[in-house]
């Protein structure tokens, strides 16, 4: 039987740190994704709408921002899809978009409904690329970067493991952009033994820092399901993170 594993990549892994989605970031998940197939189920949950908007504006020569983030993530969600599409299937990978809102888990037949959508779809051999739906709901867009809807998705179709790609190898006993000496910790066995450590490192394109990431893991654990904080700055992370070949936080279930 496959294991399942839900993937959350947030925005500073998509862009690699720049301003633009970051094409080779996105094969080098779908070459993964190929050598994993046989073995788990994959579900993404992605972020990165926005920053797709505004390399299209760039692009296209606009100088006018959309004033909303809203509307910045309704431009950029389509060209952000397009690209996992076109990617993905010349990787002979086929894949789904799932648009999500809060609402969705907070009501038993939303919830199960959303559960039956995503069981169908992999059991078709399809991969659900999972967003918030930014144009009704905004609470992502403002904090979180897809962490806790990306643990919710992991809670209700009872994932295996939760892998947050994150632009950190897991979790320090402190900053360790700010403090030399900060000690790595690799496993963690309840989400508020490690709160204190919860130090952000500011950036200027994602919206998730630690203090989201230690609430998915309450959600996670809630779930019983184990979550892993990997650097998706990693060529591999995925696989390398699978066989035990880099460092990474694991929350145990």
């Amino acid at each position: 039987m496959k294991k399942i594993l839900v993937i959350k990549i947030g925005t500073s892994t998509l862009t690699s740190g720049s301003n633009r989605l970051s094409y080779a970031k996105i094969e080098d998940v779908a070459r993964q994704i190929v050598g994993l197939k046989d073995t788990h189920d994959i579900i993404i949950v992605t972020s990165g709408a926005i920053a797709a908007a505004r390399q299209f504006i760039d692009l296209s020569g606009h100088t006018i921002y959309p004033d909303s983030k809203q509307a910045m993530a309704a431009i950029g969600q389509p060209k952000l899809m397009r690209v996992y599409d076109e990617i993905f299937e010349s990787f002979g990978l086929h894949i789904a978009q799932c648009l999500l809102t809060y609402m969705d888990f907070d009501h038993d037949i939303a919830k199960e409904n959303t559960k039956h959508t995503i069981s169908k779809l992999l059991e078709h051999g399809y991969i659900p690329v999972i967003n918030e739906n930014d144009t009704v709901a905004n609470e992502e867009i403002l904090l979180g970067d897809n962490d806790k809807l990306s643990a919710l998705v992991a809670g209700i179709i009872h994932a295996d493991i939760l892998m947050i790609a994150s632009d950190i190898d897991g979790v320090y006993t402190d900053n360790p952009h700010l403090n030399e000496n900060a000690e790595f910790i690799d496993t963690v066995h309840k989400p508020s033994d490690i709160q204190q450590f919860a130090n952000e490192k500011a950036s200027a394109l994602g919206t998730g820092g630690m203090t989201t990431k230690i609430h998915a893991a309450e959600i996670c654990h809630k779930y019983g399901v184990e979550m892993w904080i990997v650097n998706g700055g990693n060529m591999g992370f995925i696989t390398n993170a699978l066989e035990g070949k880099i460092r990474f936080t694991k929350f145990l279930a």
